[in-house]
């Protein structure tokens, strides 16, 4: 297995539903995040919520989409992004993720290179395709079942946008020319782009256009809860890339674990322990392994296990407890 000689970086999740959601909570747990060494932080993104949704949920054994007592209560996620890039200074900003095709490829390339200029170069973005067929047609949008060409497709116009003088693109959900686009994004050649997914079209979408190949570990049809399984996968995400023609060490490797909990072990069906759950020690080992099988980023959701009963504090208390007591003993 891989064993990365660079520093692992780690990440938190930032609430848009929920009690915590508000102008002082968001500006207390970004600033206490920092303030802690988190590297960057994480906000997800709904434009609405149906009332009645039918779609499947990927990461849950269920399907149910959690926080269904919040129906219609969510902030925008880029616009959320922009307020607290103005709250801080250091850490950088990841859209975890934005489902591409909600919002007009130009308009979202404008407002995402505003974000890196105005936060000084500190945008992660954080790609997807969706789920949510019913947000789809809220939005208004015919595009469901193209959504993974859409995403495909938007991720070359942003490039474009971002990088040619005089920006032109031809595609069948996008085109534009005869247009400016400035400023840039301060980062170049563009801010990272973390395609997540696990499936094997997510995979291929990492492999052919990702800097950073993103999943979350608990999706029931792909679960990559063992290191060694999603190192399997991340060399697939590499082979995909050497087909199309890309260096695959240029690609690094994201985790994300909504289920990080430090107050009790899970237990699988099959009576193993769930990684990045349990005492400090095993979740610490937990994070050895995954540095050594090439994990860059660590997401962690420290905003409590019950948004209805969440506070500010016990989130803040989280955030401490897993810098003090877990990260000091990861060998950096």
């Amino acid at each position: 297995m891989l064993d990365q000689s660079n520093s692992m970086k780690f990440g938190f999740v930032l609430p848009n539903r929920g009690p915590l959601s508000t102008r002082e909570g968001l500006i207390n747990l970004a600033s206490q995040g920092e303030s802690l060494g988190f590297d960057f932080m994480a906000v997800s993104d709904h434009v609405v919520v149906p009332r009645d949704i039918s779609s499947t949920y990927p990461y849950t054994d269920s399907g149910e989409f959690p926080g269904g007592e919040f129906v219609g209560d969510c902030l925008e996620q880029l616009t959320t992004l922009a307020f607290i890039a103005g709250a801080t200074s250091k850490a950088q900003l990841l859209t975890s993720v934005m489902v591409t095709p909600y919002r007009s490829a130009i308009h979202a390339g404008k407002v995402l290179a505003t974000i890196d200029v105005l936060s000084k170069g500190r945008l992660l973005l954080g790609l997807g395709a969706g789920w949510m067929e019913e947000e789809f047609k809220a939005l208004g949008l015919n595009t469901y079942e193209l959504r993974g060409r859409v995403t495909d497709e938007y991720i070359s116009a942003f490039k474009e946008m971002w990088t040619s003088n005089n920006p032109d693109f031809k595609g069948h959900h996008v085109s534009f020319s005869n247009i400016s686009f400035e400023p840039k994004p301060t980062q170049k050649p563009h801010p990272p782009i973390w395609t997540g997914g696990e499936s094997p079209a997510a995979l291929r979408r990492a492999g052919r256009y990702a800097d950073v190949w993103y999943p979350i570990g608990n999706n029931p049809k792909y679960r990559l809860q063992k290191p060694e399984k999603l190192y399997s996968y991340f060399e697939r995400v590499k082979q995909n890339a050497d087909e199309a023609g890309r260096d695959p060490e240029s690609i690094s490797l994201a985790y994300a674990a909504s289920w990080y909990d430090e107050t009790k072990a899970h237990i699988t069906q099959d009576g193993d322990r769930t990684i990045l759950t349990g005492s400090f020690n095993q979740i610490a080992s937990d994070i050895d392994q995954l540095k050594e099988v090439g994990v860059d980023y660590l997401l962690i959701d420290v905003l409590g296990f019950d948004l209805l009963s969440s506070s500010t504090g016990e989130s803040k208390e989280r955030m401490d407890a897993f810098y003090t007591e877990i990260i000091s003993q990861v060998i950096n």
